[in-house]
């Protein structure tokens, strides 16, 4: 497999107007301006979000233009991709931009932002939020009521009598825009923006009068059709600390090992069929689970840190072994402490701003469960072993624990004394 076939197939849904009308512009040497947009509803990019920026490189790699671009002025809009019922609330342009402060360099793990040919940012609300009310008329002109109302999650609302917001029909159209407005011969996106994306092509032959292509790629879910991107309540970043990441790939359902070595690696297929197969035969999918997590946490980091993230599992989680000699502190188990409380008072932490960071990235476990909420309630227990990060642990010694042990003491001098 060549690498124009590689990029028109591996982790490709669909391509339209056909595979072999892309294909022929690719090998006829002429270099595409692409893109992908990605809403910044959120603060971080997680592995969902590999499937694409994975794409985007390899287009870059054969020397087309690529552009990231930042839905600041969609996302005011609010997407309604997959969403059941209307949004409560709609974030400001002000607000979205801050969301995606750090998109740049979460997104560099995989596309290069610098270079011969860097991937080139730009934000759509530069010039969504500049169209005037003879542009906005026009560009709803292009679309009638009916051809908006066939999109199927629409169609699923109207059988369930669930209101659909005006502002919901506007989002395609002001999505469609952002393809005429950057001049793209090419848009990449999950399957479930295929309506959004076509809204585009239909835009750009009618304002440019050429040809846009749209490559759909497989959202990254499981079999239940859930999207894998979020593990246990917490995202599993492309920024998460490497020993956090393994642990969280290692948590992800069995019947996602294959999809993910296919669409967010390098991997060869070659070595993945083999994978797949020796999976079916086995039965035991630890070994792969681990080879996969290795795998990404090597290329969102680097060789040593996955070898030590992978090390640290076994040996902390595998093994369920925990240092031998851990420090211990004593604490009034009568004393109800929040969590940031608890941290501070053990002196893992030197600050409250501290503690709540860690708690929030997901670095604190009590007992080997990740604590998540600053003001949880805890009651310290003789025993209870508290753990920041990779090597800072320690133990709380109650001080009814100490008391007993010292009225036990008292309690042998005296039957010596008896005796």
């Amino acid at each position: 497999m060549d690498r124009i076939e590689e990029i028109l197939t591996r982790g490709v849904d669909k391509i339209y107007p056909t595979k072999e009308a892309l294909e022929k512009v690719l090998r006829s040497g002429r270099k595409l301006r692409l893109y992908q947009g990605f809403d910044p509803s959120g603060i971080q990019l997680h592995i969902g979000h590999m499937v694409g920026l994975r794409k985007l490189r390899q287009f870059q790699s054969l020397g087309h233009h690529v552009i990231f671009l930042i839905g600041d002025g969609t996302g005011q809009a609010g997407d309604p991709s997959g969403k059941t019922r209307s949004r409560e609330k709609f974030l400001t342009v002000k607000e979205l931009r801050g969301n995606a402060r750090d998109y740049v360099m979460q997104a560099a793990k995989i596309v290069g932002f610098s270079g011969d040919n860097p991937v080139e940012i730009l934000y759509n609300s530069d010039w969504l939020n500049k169209l005037n009310l003879v542009e906005l008329l026009d560009l709803a002109g292009h679309f009638t009521l009916q051809q908006l109302e066939e999109r199927d999650l629409f169609v699923e609302r109207k059988k369930k009598r669930i209101d659909i917001s005006f502002r919901e029909f506007l989002y395609p159209l002001l999505q469609g825009y952002d393809s005429v407005a950057m001049d793209i011969d090419l848009e990449i996106g999950g399957t479930d923006q295929t309506f959004n994306m076509l809204t585009g092509r239909k835009l750009v032959r009618e304002y440019l009068n050429k040809e846009k292509f749209v490559m759909t790629l497989p959202l990254l879910t499981d079999s239940a059709g859930n999207k894998i991107g979020k593990t246990e309540g917490n995202v599993i970043a492309l920024t998460a600390k490497p020993d956090d990441l393994f642990g969280m790939i290692m948590n992800l359902p069995d019947d996602v090992i294959i999809k993910c070595f296919e669409l967010i690696t390098d991997v060869t297929l070659s070595e993945i069929d083999k994978y797949k197969k020796a999976l079916k035969n086995s039965g035991n999918p630890l070994k792969y689970k681990k080879l996969l997590a290795f795998t990404i946490v090597r290329m969102l980091n680097n060789e040593r840190e996955a070898q030590s993230a992978q090390e640290y599992f076994e040996e902390t989680f595998q093994k369920k072994e925990l240092p031998i000699n851990i420090p211990g502190i004593e604490i009034d188990p009568k004393q109800s402490l929040n969590l940031v409380e608890l941290l501070i008072k053990t002196k893992l932490v030197q600050s409250k701003s501290m503690a709540r960071r860690l708690i929030q990235e997901g670095a604190v476990e009590i007992d080997g469960v990740k604590s998540t909420d600053p003001l949880e309630n805890i009651r310290p227990t003789n025993g209870m072993v508290i753990r920041i990060g990779k090597h800072r642990f320690i133990k709380v010694k109650s001080q009814n624990a100490k008391v007993a042990s010292s009225l036990k003491q008292l309690r042998r001098v005296g039957d010596k004394c008896v005796s």
